[in-house]
């Protein structure tokens, strides 16, 4: 395989595929499942599940880059995600993208950083306009954000 992918974890992903590999309509469990074993979707392990479960390649990739839930590159240990919508845009949401942007060292369509410490989204709404602009870090929302403030609330993710 291209990628240094432990034999454990393709033995991992075997006992995923004989508990469900024959069952009708488990391609998507499967694939959330692998995708928790090896952290994203790399093309050797959806050719991999292609060839176990008879399902073809190209409805295996038709699966994961309809559904948002799926990722075909490697994410951080740390999802940013950043408020666009409405409220937080009219409040400078623009500006905390970009600061968090700069403070990652992320350039261009790149979202990860180097040492997959972070990975940078954008998110039409978080549901706390309230608090906009708003950003999560993983499962932590932080509010009424200010360009100077990104720094510190990434800092406490290292």
């Amino acid at each position: 395989m291209g990628e240094n992918f432990a034999e454990k974890d393709f033995a991992r992903m075997d006992e995923v595929l004989s508990e469900l590999g024959d069952k009708k309509g488990t391609l998507i469990p499967i694939l959330q499942k692998a995708q928790d074993i090896f952290g994203y979707l790399p093309k050797e392990v959806l050719i991999y599940i292609s060839r176990k479960t008879g399902v073809p390649i190209s409805q295996v990739f038709g699966v994961v880059t309809f559904y948002a839930q799926f990722h075909l590159k490697p994410r951080g240990r740390n999802i940013v995600r950043s408020c666009q919508g409405t409220a937080c845009h009219v409040r400078g949401a623009k500006k905390i993208l970009q600061e968090l942007a700069n403070c990652l060292n992320l350039e261009g369509d790149v979202t990860t950083t180097p040492d997959l410490r972070y990975t940078l989204e954008t998110v039409a709404c978080i549901g706390c306009c309230g608090l906009a602009p708003v950003i999560m870090v993983n499962d932590d929302t932080h509010g009424r954000l200010t360009p100077d403030k990104i720094e510190g609330i990434l800092d406490q993710y290292q």
